[in-house]
């Protein structure tokens, strides 16, 4: 439980989230965490655009440009150029990276620890705004 006085939890600790910067909202976009865990399963610990493009289904060339862009400019990875013919541009992550992988995996073992409450309350919540719809239909 938390209290109203200071976001402060019934155990002694505060949740209190980083007013926005920006990080969150790319954590929570559709592309950032999976080219993070990607990045993580790369043999050597990189890879080239071309094979995380490939590696990350849906992603467009230009999200991927974004995505890698942005992660860049926060720290999270880091970019290799290799001036060869034809060029050669692979990414791996930076330290900061990987600790920040250490987090997405809590939050991932806590989806799969949760995923059976959340399936049933999606399936109570969904039947009853269908009985909802149901009642609206009717008067």
């Amino acid at each position: 439980m938390v209290s109203n006085a200071g976001n402060e939890t019934n155990d002694g600790r505060r949740f209190k989230p980083y007013p926005a910067n920006g990080i969150c909202a790319k954590l929570g976009d559709k592309w950032t965490a999976q080219v993070i865990w990607h990045l993580s399963l790369a043999s050597g610990r990189r890879l080239r655009f071309s094979a995380l493009q490939s590696a990350i289904d849906g992603i467009t060339q230009r999200m991927l440009t974004l995505s890698l862009r942005n992660l860049e400019r926060d720290g999270l990875v880091t970019r290799h150029y290799f001036p060869e013919v034809p060029p050669r541009v692979e990414y791996e992550l930076t330290d900061m990276g990987a600790e920040l992988l250490r987090v997405l995996e809590g939050v991932n073992t806590w989806i799969w620890d949760n995923l059976p409450r959340i399936e049933e309350c999606r399936r109570i919540y969904d039947q009853g705004e269908l009985a909802a719809e149901d009642n609206v239909k009717a008067t």
